[in-house]
């Protein structure tokens, strides 16, 4: 039986849309949910200036900034969770989206993955580092729904 859902979120209109049919998919299946954000440790990594030239305390508010943006997009999740009675946590993790994501679904025992994926191609997945197409080719045995545009 399927009793929890790992929902990750990027705070876009399509991971927002991935999202109610999570959330629907709970409370059809009295199954919990686990909001998950990952903040992009690549994002700390500054290719237009050398480190040794930018300012240390930088990254302090470009932390800050992710973590509340973070917080906003999960908090508009449980809420929904919360307007349908659903039991949900919030999971909000820096790293690399990929394998935090996998990781976190393994650790917590989620039965399912669902995420939204914007349709790129495989090439262009490839290229860009699309946080969908590697969760779905990562090995791991967990299902993943995805939503689509």
């Amino acid at each position: 039986m399927l009793s929890k859902i790992l929902m990750p979120t990027d705070g876009s209109e399509i991971a927002q849309k991935a999202a109610k049919y999570g959330v629907d998919l709970a409370k059809q299946l009295n199954a919990s949910v686990i909001i998950m954000s990952v903040i992009d440790h690549r994002f700390f990594v500054s290719r237009a200036v050398p480190a040794e030239l930018t300012a240390m305390d930088m990254i302090e508010p470009i932390g800050d900034y992710l973590q509340e943006a973070a917080e906003k997009y999960t908090k508009d999740i449980v809420k929904l969770c919360e307007e349908k009675s659903v039991q949900s946590t919030v999971v909000i993790k820096t790293g690399h989206p990929v394998e935090e994501i996998i990781e976190e679904a393994e650790k917590s025992n989620a039965g399912l993955i669902v995420m939204g994926s914007h349709g790129q191609s495989a090439l262009l997945a490839a290229l860009l580092g699309s946080v969908t197409y590697g969760v779905l080719h990562k090995q791991t045995k967990i299902p993943v729904l995805l939503v689509k545009r």
